[in-house]
Order: C-alpha cells, then sequence, then structure tokens
C-alpha cells in the first residue's frame, strides 16, 4: 500500500469541543490515578512548554472511583493547556478499556499530532521531547514541519529498561514472535504507550474494539503510514495499583486472539478518502466543443477531502 499524503487538514473536534487547534494532544487514559494526577500532567506540561509547540494536555477519566477527576478539574483551574472527559456507560467499579478511552480522547482532542501515554507514571514524559525532535529533523520545511515531516509515527521502546521476571520476560518474546509471524510486526515493544502520532492514524485505528490499542503502531504502518521507534525511560510504580494482568489466560491467549483479528480486519481494509465535485465555471464550458464542455461539467473541479475511519469490506 502507497504511502498517503501528509493531511494538511485541520483537526475537527467532537461535539462540544474548543475548536481552537493545538499542534499536539497527549492523551492520558486514568482510572483510579488519584495520586498520579498532578505530577503527570506537571511534568508533561513542564517537557512541552521547552519544545516550542502548542499543546494540550487531555486526561480521560476511564470510570474511575476514586478522586482522579476532581484532582484533574481542581488542576484545570491552574494549568490552561489541561481538559479532562469522560468516557460514560462503564462497568460499576470498572472502566471501559484503554481502547475504549484513547477512542474518546483522540476524538475530543484538538491537536494535529496525538500523544499517548498510561497516568501510573511508568511512562516517562521527557520522552515526548526527543519524539518530536525526531519528527522536526525529518521535515523537509522546518516552518511548516507537522506538514512536511516524514516520519508520521513515533513508537517508544522500553524492552532494554524493563526488570521484568523470567516469566513475563518469555512471554513478551513469545508474543512477539506469533505477532511476527501472523501481522508482520517487527515492533520490539508494542506494549509501550509512549508515542507520537499524526492525528489520523488514531482516528483510523477501530478503537471501538477490545484490546486494539496494542496494534496502534502495526496498524498505522499497514494503512502506509512510516512508524520508527526510539529507546525511552521505564520507571517502576510508585502509587495506585497496576491495571494490567498476566498469565496465559489474562494476555497470552487473548493476545493471540487479538493478533488474528486484526489479521482479518487488516486484509479487509479499504480506502475511504473522497474528492468533492464542485461545479464546473462558465469558462471552462466556453472554451472548447459542447461535448468536451460537457464531460468538463460532468466531471468538474476536485478538492481533496480526507475522511475519518477505514471502512471494512463484507
Amino acid at each position: 500500500m502507497e504511502a498517503p499524503e501528509p493531511q494538511t487538514n485541520e483537526p475537527t473536534p467532537a461535539p462540544g469541543v474548543e475548536a481552537d487547534v493545538v499542534d499536539l494532544s497527549v492523551v492520558a487514559p486514568a482510572h483510579n490515578e488519584e495520586e498520579n494526577v498532578e505530577p503527570l500532567v506537571t511534568e508533561i506540561r513542564d517537557v512541552l512548554a521547552k519544545t516550542g509547540v502548542t499543546f494540550e494536555i487531555l486526561l480521560v477519566d476511564d470510570g474511575s472511583t476514586d478522586a482522579t477527576r476532581s484532582r484533574a478539574t481542581e488542576l484545570m483551574r491552574s494549568i490552561p493547556g489541561l481538559r479532562c472527559v469522560a468516557t460514560t456507560g462503564t462497568p460499576r467499579g470498572s472502566g471501559n478499556g484503554q481502547s475504549a478511552a484513547l477512542y474518546v480522547g483522540f476524538r475530543a482532542a484538538r491537536g494535529r499530532l496525538l500523544g499517548q501515554l498510561d497516568a501510573d507514571l511508568q511512562n516517562d514524559p521527557s520522552a515526548f521531547a526527543d519524539m518530536i525532535t525526531l519528527m522536526r529533523e525529518s521535515a523537509s520545511d522546518r516552518d511548516r514541519w507537522i506538514d512536511t515531516m516524514t516520519i508520521d509515527f513515533v513508537q517508544g521502546d522500553r524492552s532494554h529498561a524493563r526488570k521484568d521476571g523470567i516469566v513475563r520476560r518469555y512471554g513478551s518474546i513469545v508474543g512477539r514472535l506469533f505477532r511476527r509471524l501472523l501481522l508482520g510486526d517487527t515492533i520490539r515493544d508494542t506494549g509501550c504507550s509512549l508515542r507520537i502520532m499524526r492525528r489520523e492514524i488514531g482516528l483510523a485505528v477501530p478503537l471501538q474494539y477490545k484490546g486494539m490499542h496494542r496494534f496502534i503502531p502495526v496498524y498505522g504502518r499497514a494503512l502506509g503510514y512510516n512508524v520508527v521507534e526510539t529507546r525511552v525511560n521505564h520507571r517502576p510504580r510508585i502509587a495506585g495499583e497496576t491495571k494490567y494482568g498476566a498469565g496465559i489466560t489474562k494476555r497470552a491467549i487473548p493476545g493471540l486472539i487479538d493478533c488474528f483479528a486484526v489479521r482479518w480486519m487488516r486484509k479487509r481494509v479499504r480506502p475511504v478518502t473522497s474528492k468533492k465535485v464542485v461545479r464546473a465555471t462558465s469558462a471552462a464550458r466556453d472554451d472548447g466543443s459542447s461535448a468536451q464542455a460537457g464531460r468538463t461539467q460532468g466531471r468538474g473541479m476536485i478538492e481533496s477531502k480526507p475522511s475519518g475511519e477505514p471502512a471494512a469490506t463484507s
């Protein structure tokens, strides 16, 4: 599949969202992370303030039963770039999951680029500065770097820094092997949530399906975008409780099933971009034979209009 043309269209926020466009929206799904909200937001703000990009921080409260949301709303008084949205229809005492939270966050975001990280502080926000630098350096026009950059997606890689036990390490090796065999996926650390991508990639991934957040990089590549990896730091959790299970039944088997599902969907993805056809001008009709004018009027002039998500054929 040929690489898609870089889109210059501005984001179309979800209904009720402010229309001010920024360079980067950092989306952080959070479920019961009350102790981590303030240091997370502060770190992201301090890092991005030095990069020269315009940005916002979008916290997605996914069914929290603690003070996560109230902490966020309190911080919004002193941090103008902070916003918060909440998933709805969540099961009692739990959330809809990371994929669903990202689906909500990406559509509420105002950024031309989408950044992502977990809210547990294990992802180090300082990596965003390096990712932005990689994208800027790939651009042919530094003044219009988002429009002209050739790197569409920067994916974090924590594999060198993790201190996992032997069971988890071997599980990761087996998981990567299956992903490579079934999907041709060469991303080393697809479980790392620390990444920046073009907005249209985040909108194209069918994140309304559980577990799809693990396949955002390989899905982006399947759509023809240039995805690169860069090393990032990994930190231990110091507050809150982990939301991820381990073992065969909670990770390995669901992950394998998801691989088959993504393989099925990816083979059925079709382009859903469109072109707007407008009425021909009178000058065009007067120039040439009537037959040619008729064809011109039927064909008209075109202007590109990208659409949202890819469609699947039956």
